[in-house]
């Protein structure tokens, strides 16, 4: 049976793998709440900045522990599972971060650690994460990718926040000339008051062309939050919802490609500790 897949595996699911990561970071774990604002998502404060920005890491004052299920046209191979932790200590903040791409044929894992702390008005943070890739029949390969991000209040309803990830332009393996991809983003943050959030941000990667995203976010009540955002370069729109009992967030998003059809996104974050 695995002889007859393979090559349908390479002639089928490995071009819709290509059109997933036209941007470079199509596949990579952000969380529910990021997902259902387009992913514009550098400027948010919260546990998963150790996957979306490090730099943001720095101004989280509780422990965390989560963990995200990414589900793509209903193909467990085009699924993304992760999970980390986040750790204040009086020097700053530490993270983990493991996550999982794919199925039997085609897989990428990566583990990675950072550090954040916050400086003033601002918070700066570097990340290393072991990226390893593993292709049936063509072997496994890995690569460290560092990335630096950083959070600035530009004032009490103004946050700016950018990122680069993998500005060491590490190769997926010693035995090939091709790159992982180096991304810059960059975006604006604006919150009215305590229920309203606007994201504007701003993405490159250095061999593509550049994308916008704008994601929404409002919370109806102390519990619930909606959220809404599109991007382009491809167009698609996101939506999602938050429910925060106590120290448990439970979010949902979906993102509609025009293309490829649907993705379903469910996080789970708890915090403890004490502020």
């Amino acid at each position: 049976m695995n002889k007859l897949f393979g090559p349908f595996f390479w002639a089928v699911f490995l071009p819709s793998l290509a059109v997933f990561a036209q941007n470079g970071s199509e596949t990579f774990p952000d969380g529910a709440r990021s997902v259902g604002l387009a992913n514009a998502h550098t400027t948010l404060d919260d546990a998963w900045s150790v996957f979306n920005n490090i730099g943001a890491l720095g101004m989280l004052q509780k422990s965390s522990v989560f963990c995200s299920y990414d589900h793509r046209l209903g193909l467990n191979e085009l699924t993304t599972l992760a999970a980390g932790g986040v750790v204040p200590t009086p020097i700053g903040n530490l993270g983990i971060s493991l996550s999982h791409y794919g199925g039997q044929l085609f897989n990428q894992q990566v583990l990675g650690a950072g550090f954040s702390n916050k400086f003033g008005i601002g918070s700066f943070g570097i990340k290393a994460s072991y990226f390893q890739t593993n292709i049936e029949g063509y072997g496994r390969s890995a690569s460290p990718v560092f990335e630096l991000g950083g959070l600035v209040e530009l004032g009490p309803k103004v946050f700016w926040g950018a990122h680069i990830y993998n500005f060491t332009r590490a190769k997926i393996s010693n035995n090939t000339e091709d790159y992982l991809p180096t991304i810059v983003k960059s975006g604006i943050s604006y919150r009215p008051n305590e229920k309203l959030l606007v994201n504007v941000e701003a993405e490159k990667d250095i061999l593509l062309d550049p994308l916008m995203k704008i994601g929404l976010e409002y919370n109806f009540t102390n519990r619930f939050w909606a959220r809404c955002g599109i991007r382009t370069n491809p167009s698609n729109l996101h939506f999602g919802i938050g429910f925060h009992p106590k120290n448990i967030s439970l979010d949902y998003a979906v993102a509609q490609n025009s293309q490829l059809g649907l993705t379903h996104h469910f996080s789970m974050n708890y915090s403890f500790g004490t502020p």
